[in-house]
């Protein structure tokens, strides 16, 4: 059946470039589009998390310490409402435990507002603003409950997707280069240099991680910034996240460079460095990819356990590792379960991004 360019599907197909094959390839893998689409939101909600968060990050409701999560209602006993609403808080004491109880004021109910004006921020630390996504006139709308000093913690999860996604960026985008760097030299000029970098490269990979991101991490100085500190554990997860790529680059370098194409470039005259930044790289580039893809949820699960041991970023920055210090024990995990929330968003992630990983790993050979 001829199309309107007058091509049938199966010349199309044959006729179609290596990117739109992975494309198609992808599309058909559903569980990595769920993976794509989950990530996409969550890239979204940090990059905006100032206005989609209700009430500013350090703000203190002294009144709603630990309070658990406002259940958001449509109906009530006059029916259904088609704008969404919260009932207010009321503070009681358990005349047997003697600890404080948060329940629904029926009486007071208040609606859910979306574009309100609120608590004032500046978007990207650039431009001044208040209008936050939704939020109420009076009252307030807690969807994560609140923690030890009354702070929202709805906001403050999306505070700390901002940190947390962006160091798996920032961390993987380093060793992606330190990895091709060095691996490319080994795999490409052998020799001395080669013996050098694959020795480093099995030292890296004997030491355990977890201790020696402990005792990096623990070199930082204490008087250091939020920034400096964010800095410095990006580069620690970086300087030992490299070795395994660049062993597979070496192995592809060792593999692709007597090869026609390679010979016939260099017998053309072309640089060695073109050679490897047009014509080796490009050829497993869809692995790079791939590699990527799945390096980012373990630079995130790094961040996360360093700040969850108190050894990565600390307050007054905000993390999902910073906020998850909070339950490190089971009074409070069995009192107040809201706080592990965190967890909840890291374990999307990851999977998210394994998802992701998976779908770009069959779609980089079409052909299968």
């Amino acid at each position: 059946m001829k199309e309107k360019d007058g091509m049938s599907a199966e010349e199309r197909y044959y006729m179609a470039s290596q990117w739109q094959l992975m494309w198609r390839k992808f599309r058909k893998h559903k569980l990595a589009l769920l993976g794509g689409s989950i990530l996409a939101v969550f890239y979204v909600l940090a990059i905006f998390c100032d206005f989609f968060s209700p009430y500013d990050i350090y703000k203190r409701y002294p009144d709603y310490i630990y309070c658990p999560p406002q259940r958001v209602h449509f109906f009530d006993r006059q029916g259904f409402h088609p704008r969404p609403f919260v009932y207010g808080i009321k503070q009681e004491m358990d005349p047997v435990t003697w600890e404080t109880r948060f329940t629904e004021d029926k009486a007071k109910k208040y609606p859910i507002c979306f574009f309100v004006r609120g608590d004032e921020y500046k978007l990207w630390n650039l431009f001044k603003a208040d209008v936050h996504l939704f939020g109420t006139k009076e009252g307030t709308v807690f969807l994560f409950g609140t923690d030890e000093m009354g702070r929202d913690l709805f906001s403050r999860n999306l505070h700390a997707a901002r940190l947390s996604l962006s160091i798996g960026l920032v961390g993987v985008a380093l060793s992606f280069v330190i990895g091709i760097i060095l691996g490319g030299v080994s795999g490409y000029y052998g020799g001395s240099a080669d013996m050098i970098i694959q020795r480093v490269i099995e030292f890296l990979i004997c030491i355990p991680t977890l201790p020696l991101w402990m005792a990096l991490s623990v070199a930082l100085p204490k008087d250091w910034s939020i920034v400096k500190v964010y800095f410095g554990i990006t580069v620690i997860l970086s300087l030992v996240g490299w070795g395994g790529l660049a062993r597979v680059v070496r192995g592809k370098f060792l593999e692709l460079r007597e090869e026609d194409f390679a010979m016939a470039a260099k017998i053309a005259g072309a640089t060695e460095g073109r050679i490897i930044a047009r014509h080796l790289v490009p050829s497993f580039l869809s692995y790079l990819i791939v590699n990527i893809t799945l390096s980012i949820p373990g630079m995130i699960l790094g961040e996360t356990a360093l700040s969850f041991l108190g050894l990565g970023l600390r307050p007054p920055a905000v993390s999902w590792g910073v906020l998850l210090q909070k339950a490190q024990n089971i009074r409070t995990v069995a009192m107040y379960p809201w706080l592990l929330i965190p967890a909840l968003f890291v374990i999307i992630t990851v999977l998210a991004f394994n998802f992701l990983g998976d779908g770009l790993r069959d779609a980089a050979d079409p052909y299968k």
